[in-house]
């Protein structure tokens, strides 16, 4: 902004099909365009959006926000683009992030209706944990769904998510409170980085 550099991280991923990258403030317009085309498809696993997810303008605060909390590394807010970056195709969050004693955080995720069953989100994933493991020293990284989700289930288990535990009625999805099982992946070579 205004000529200055930014104090925002710089992280490009490249995967055999997506660029991952995280999310700034030029990828409103492509942030609003996912999330209003798959709005209905994203509905029955995400928390209830209000309206500003589908229009530029509701990502242009949100987006600042995002950038401040990857100034502050408190959270990593990817998009996963084409590899012309031109269109988003899904979403991955790392949020909560906690060092200290901890170096743990939260892994939250979406992939839009028409990219399903193709492998992308392990092929972001698979980076993206990479990422957060090497760069940014997270021992533990966890991730729940919802039981009848078995997609997210078994992705997660192909990554080498453990499941931890049960959580009844854990997290408001869809205007209900919904149970979920519990995953967590620790990082056996963690090392405590600077």
């Amino acid at each position: 902004m205004f000529g200055y550099p930014s104090a925002s991280p710089k992280v490009w991923l490249v995967t055999d099909r997506l660029v991952v990258r995280l999310a700034n403030e030029r990828d409103d317009y492509r942030l609003a365009e996912y999330y209003a085309v798959n709005r209905d498809y994203l509905k029955p696993w995400e928390p209830i959006r209000d309206e500003s997810h589908c229009y530029p303008s509701g990502w242009q605060a949100r987006l600042g926000m995002i950038n401040e909390m990857h100034r502050q590394g408190s959270a990593y807010y990817f998009v996963l683009l084409d590899p012309l970056e031109t269109e988003i195709r899904g979403v991955a969050n790392f949020s909560n992030v906690l060092r200290g004693s901890f170096h743990a955080c939260f892994l939250g995720y979406s992939l839009g209706e028409m990219w399903q069953g193709q492998g992308l989100m392990f092929e972001a994933l698979q980076a993206a944990v990479r990422y957060m493991q090497r760069q940014q020293h997270m021992h533990r990284i966890m991730a729940n769904y919802m039981p009848h989700n078995h997609r997210s289930g078994s992705l997660l288990a192909r990554l080498g998510f453990i499941r931890e535990g049960y959580a009844k009625e854990y997290l408001l999805i869809d205007g209900q409170w919904r149970d979920h099982v519990l995953m967590a992946l620790t990082y056996s070579e963690w090392t405590p980085g600077r």
